[in-house]
């Protein structure tokens, strides 16, 4: 892959994965939809997207995935839809980049894995700053839409580490988000208003799932083989900071001191862990 056709189609699935935040806290401010069916819909266009793309792969290897990680899926799917009843999307974008990178930093550590005192710092940056930003006052996103983005980004955190080492990733996502829809069609029967979601609602459901979801994931594992790890987790930084300006120009939230500094702190411990971790 040349590399200013890298740089494109990184540059697009950073846009990708951030379009699912400003996709979904759009629809349910609006009022739209309701969680549980974007939830529901988002799961089954991704699915029908990701196994239509890895046919070939199916056809010859069966339905990957497995139950374990189509559950932590749908743990992250479900909790991300909720909290944008109330958060922005700028505060929600980092609140779950930064509880993922935690969680398996976390799994680093309890693994047995040695950090340096510079990764040491950066570590307590980056949940210094998260604490700080959850902690009551004025500029504060809501405490429980806080809590349910920080319990998405630990099951997709889980998910990630139950994916590392999978010889085919693509058909493996699809299997998840297949078997992740029953589980998402409980949700919704549980918890979908009587109120019909709109034409509107579903167009930024069948967006996130198939668009933001199913393509940037296939155009994420296109790119992978020719990033490093520490390259991968670098980009992934540019993240929140996109949904933040996008729900600025999009959605006309505002970008308040507390985020921008908090972003800073997330951000910043976790780029100076992963640019001070020792070459393995």
């Amino acid at each position: 892959m040349s590399a200013i056709r890298l740089v494109t189609v990184t540059a697009i699935t950073m846009l990708a994965f951030a379009a699912n935040s400003l996709f979904c806290r759009e629809a349910l401010a609006s009022g739209s939809i309701s969680a549980a069916s974007f939830t529901l819909i988002r799961i089954a266009a991704g699915g029908l997207m990701l196994a239509l793309l890895a046919t070939s792969q199916i056809r010859r290897y069966g339905l990957a995935g497995s139950w374990w990680s189509a559950s932590a899926l749908f743990g992250y799917a479900v909790a991300f839809s909720f909290a944008y009843n109330s958060l922005s999307a700028g505060s929600g974008a980092l609140l779950l980049f930064g509880a993922v990178q935690i969680t398996m930093i976390g799994y680093g550590l309890w693994s047995g894995e040695r950090i340096n005192r510079w990764q040491t710092l950066g570590t307590v940056c980056a949940i210094g700053g998260l604490v700080w930003l959850v902690l009551p006052g004025v500029s504060s996103p809501p405490l429980g839409g806080a809590l349910l983005m920080l319990i998405a980004g630990v099951a997709w955190g889980i998910y990630s580490l139950l994916g590392r080492g999978i010889k085919r990733p693509l058909l493996a996502t699809a299997g998840n988000f297949v078997r992740a829809v029953p589980l998402a069609v409980i949700v919704y029967l549980l918890f979908s208003t009587s109120e019909p979601a709109s034409q509107l609602g579903i167009t930024y459901a069948i967006a996130s799932g198939a668009l933001a979801s199913g393509l940037g994931y296939a155009l994420w594992y296109s790119v992978l083989p020719a990033l490093t790890p520490a390259t991968a987790a670098m980009v992934q930084l540019s993240v929140p900071l996109i949904t933040a300006f996008g729900g600025l120009i999009w959605l006309g939230e505002s970008i308040t001191l507390r985020l921008l500094l908090a972003s800073a702190a997330i951000l910043g411990g976790i780029a100076l862990f992963v640019l001070s971790k020792r070459p393995t």
